[in-house]
């Protein structure tokens, strides 16, 4: 049997698509509906109250799509509405979560660096994440304002990308941090820049891959992998045109989205 309903995975921008670009690698015959909600963009500088109305919006329409599962590709909504559109919906839902414990693991000097949005820095969530799983490690916490929106509007080679990320890797780089985490699905975009930045000897790491794994593992405890798809249908709540020329740069290919009002 082939579970041809597709997969929704949804950001407030064009972040999220890093997440896309390893579920499509790991899924190339999943359908997906992906959604960026730009018009709340950037996630990172809501409360918590106003993140839950956000999702909450995007999964209703994501379910009446029937969708057979939820990929959150945001860690700030992750973080702050997951527990919540488990209780409110049926379907399977795949959260992102910055990769805490995989540095930890890796670090050998002891100390690491998390850069995300201003929301998931503060967020209790990341905090638990240090407390589990970075006992006996130095967290280099930073929250960066503004490098969200630079990638938002695929300035990713602009000089303000130089400046915030010189600004928000310096306490990094002072800290003698051999491992950071990417906590925010826009960042993946700036991985060669950050590179640059820290040196070949500090390790890089994001979700994106732990994710499609996650994804793969419920499909198929579930019997729902769909043997006959490999499509991606892309809306957004913000400038379609925008959106669309934006994502070809990030993905590498002709993308071509459909506004929607949410």
């Amino acid at each position: 049997m082939s579970d041809k309903r597709p997969i929704g995975v949804f950001d407030s921008g064009v972040g999220g698509l890093s997440v896309l670009k390893e579920l499509h690698k790991l899924l190339p015959k999943e359908d997906f509906i992906f959604i960026a909600d730009q018009a709340h963009v950037p996630y990172g500088e809501k409360t918590s109250s106003q993140l839950c109305q956000l999702a909450r919006n995007v999964c209703d329409f994501l379910t009446k799509k029937d969708v057979k599962l939820i990929v959150v590709a945001c860690n700030t909504s992750t973080c702050y509405s997951i527990d919540y559109l488990r209780k409110e919906f049926k379907v399977p839902f795949v959260g992102t979560v910055p990769a805490i414990k995989t540095a930890a693991e890796k670090t050998m000097k002891k100390c690491i660096g998390v850069i995300s949005t201003p929301a998931t820095s503060a967020s209790s969530y990341l905090a638990d994440l240090i407390t589990r799983h970075a006992q006996g490690v130095k967290v280099i916490n930073i929250g960066c304002t503004g490098l969200e929106n630079v990638v938002e509007k695929g300035d990713i080679n602009s000089k303000e990308v130089e400046t915030l990320l010189n600004k928000y890797l310096g306490p990094i780089k002072r800290a003698g941090a051999d491992a950071i985490v990417l906590g925010c699905t826009h960042y993946p975009f700036l991985k060669t820049k950050i590179g640059k930045h820290v040196g070949p000897d500090v390790k890089i790491l994001d979700s994106g891959k732990a994710i499609a794994k996650r994804t793969l593992a419920l499909l198929e405890d579930s019997s729902s992998l769909n043997n006959h798809g490999g499509k991606s249908h892309y809306f957004t709540t913000g400038d379609d045109k925008d959106f669309s020329k934006v994502a070809s740069v990030l993905m590498e290919k002709k993308i071509t989205a459909q506004h929607i009002v949410l």
